[in-house]
Parts: structure tokens; sequence; C-alpha cells
């Protein structure tokens, strides 16, 4: 189906990245829309994320590893986002390219759009008409963002982007997922604070050992939610069972994404990895103490809801080790998760607490 034309500008987003950078890219989405209508392509892991969003005219689904994988299901797709033909006078269809991949950049060729801005230094750079400097001192929120102004002069001294308001991560839960957690807490009356756990990460030494530990730790005082996809279920199970507590909420086993970010919603505070539950909390404003090991808060992924913190041991000189997070340690030991205690993230989220 091709783009809707209610005002001639025809814009098109493309991200087919991990959960976290879809909606990291919800800020981007926000500006174009103040333009004109907008279609996003994302994975199929990430589109339910998106639904309901009102700044989407329509959301394309590119399972490039899957059903639209090799040249057939590129052309297939690139034809759907088929842009209007140029006309005299009229605006030209513009892509933002928020992956910075080769095949997003010859997506957007493909499909005729005609302006392909992204950043610079991406490997499908010498596909894009229009190249946006990558920020490394900003957070990737705005560094996406920042694609809706590709021509500001990127050589002045003083960025007046700098003194606009970048806007905050959003996402849409709708009727649905409200009823999947309301049957998931219960009607029981429980007199303690919610607080949520996100012990998973797709990225092994990101995931922090001393949930279970932790969720002891604080059982008394906190009814506890657990926080993740399937395949995080064992490890909920480890952590209920461990620590005694009563009460916990698994939202492993049968919440959706957006169901998971009505949840965290409702929660006081999460603590999480450096991983997709710490954006969806970004979203939704809930304060996080988001735990990095091998990873750091300035490669631009850190908490953006008021009153966060983020934990890591700064002193380890092998910090950070690796952009994303490697499956093993390269030095063996795993030092910057096994050397942050308990202690020190229970006082954190105390620290939270009290500003809250």
């Amino acid at each position: 189906m091709p783009l809707a034309a209610a005002t001639g500008t025809h814009q098109l987003v493309v991200q087919t990245s991990f959960l976290g950078d879809t909606v990291l890219t919800t800020p981007l989405i926000t500006e174009l829309a103040k333009r004109g209508p907008v279609n996003v392509v994302v994975t199929p892991a990430s589109a339910p994320l998106l639904a309901r969003n009102p700044d989407i005219n329509e959301l394309f689904v590119y399972d490039k590893r899957g059903a639209d994988g090799g040249l057939r299901g590129f052309r297939r797709l690139a034809q759907q986002l088929r842009a209007p033909e140029p006309r005299e006078g009229a605006a030209p269809a513009v892509a933002y390219l928020a992956q910075r991949s080769v095949r997003s950049g010859a997506l957007a060729l493909a499909a005729g759009y005609t302006e392909r801005v992204g950043f610079e230094g991406s490997a499908g750079q010498t596909l894009y008409s229009k190249r946006v400097p990558y920020r490394e001192d900003r957070h990737h929120a705005e560094r996406l963002w920042r694609l809706a102004f590709p021509d500001r002069d990127a050589g002045a001294k003083v960025d007046a982007l700098d003194t606009r308001e970048v806007p905050a991560p959003r996402l849409y839960p709708g009727d649905a997922e409200r009823a999947a957690v309301d049957a998931l807490l219960g009607g029981e009356r429980d007199d303690r604070e919610l607080i949520a756990l996100a012990p998973g990460s797709v990225w092994a030494t990101k995931r922090w050992p001393y949930y279970a530990e932790l969720a002891k730790a604080l059982a008394t005082r906190f009814r506890i939610a657990i926080i993740g996809g399937l395949g995080d279920r064992s490890e909920a199970a480890s952590i209920a069972n461990f620590s005694g507590a009563q009460g916990v909420v698994d939202g492993t086993a049968s919440l959706s994404l957006l169901a998971s970010a009505e949840l965290i919603g409702r929660v006081k505070l999460m603590v999480t990895n450096d991983s997709a539950p710490q954006h969806l909390a970004s979203a939704m404003g809930t304060p996080t103490v988001t735990i990095f090991g091998p990873t750091v808060e300035d490669f631009g992924f850190g908490p953006l809801a008021p009153h966060s913190i983020s934990l890591g041991i700064d002193a380890l000189a092998c910090r950070p080790c690796h952009h994303h997070g490697p499956p093993h340690c390269p030095l063996g030991h795993w030092r910057c998760m096994r050397e942050l205690g308990v202690d020190a993230v229970a006082l954190a989220v105390d620290e939270v607490l009290s500003a809250c």
C-alpha cells in the first residue's frame, strides 16, 4: 500500500535493529508526524511495540531473516513502500535511515525516495543523499531525533538544536494490555509497593547475576514483578523460589511486549540490565536502577525517566569492552558484574524511591 498523501509530504522511517532501538526511534517519529504522515518499517519482533502509536500512518513488517529474506522479499517490500512519482512543486519523498546498514539505504533507494537521510560513517552512507553527524556525546534517542534536521549547519560552534527539547520516547498500551496486566496482578489486596526486576538480556555478559539475592533482600518491603520474555521464564522461577517472596508477579510467560510496558508503567521502580526493558521504562516514565557491566552509559543508551540511577564498576580499566556485550568476558573474570554487590543495588533502590 502506498504512503498516504494527506499533506503531500511522504516520509518513511526504516528501523530494523533491536527492540530498544525501536523504542528510542519514537521521538523521531513524533517529530516527523508534525510535518505529515509517517510510515515505519520494523522487524516482526519490534512491530508490537508500535501498535496504536498515533504518529504512525502505516506500519510495515520486514522479516528480513525469514519470509522476506533474499532479493525477492527485498523487492516485494520496496514495491509496497513505493514513493509517489516526483511532481513539480511537490515536496520530495524522504526516507530516514535509523539503522546504519547498507540494506536500509538500498531499500529506500529501491522504493524511490529521492531524499535519504542517515548518519555519517554508516555502512550505507554512500546511498544517502544527506548525512547527519553521529553525535557520540548525545543519547541515542536524541541522535535519532536529529535525523529530522539534516539541513542544519553541522559546523556551527553552537548547535541550535541544543536548545530544543527532544520528545520523550512513548509507547501506547491499550485496553487489551491493561486487561492482561489487571488479570496478572489479581484482585487480592497487597499493600506493598510494586517494584520490577528485569534480569534478562540477549547479551550474556550484560546479565547481572544477583537478581535472586536482591529479590530476597527486598521481598519483605516490596511486592516483586519479573519483567522479560519467554526465555527468562526459568530465571523468573528461580528468583521467586530463592527469594521466598510472596505474591511474585511473573510477567515473563504471559505478557506481550506492550503489556510488559503497561506493567512497567504501574511499578514504582525497576531494576534492570542495560537491555530493552530499560527503554520500555523510559517510554513509560518509570524510574530505573540500571546495571551496566561490559557497556557504559556514555554509549548513549542510558535511562531517560526522571530519578533514574545507573550503576557500574567505574574503576575497572577493562570497561567498556564491547559496544553491545560479548558472549563471554574477554579476560575471563567478569568482574564488571561479579563485583557489583546486592547491597549497592539495594541502596540505589532506596535512593531512587526517596526521590520519587
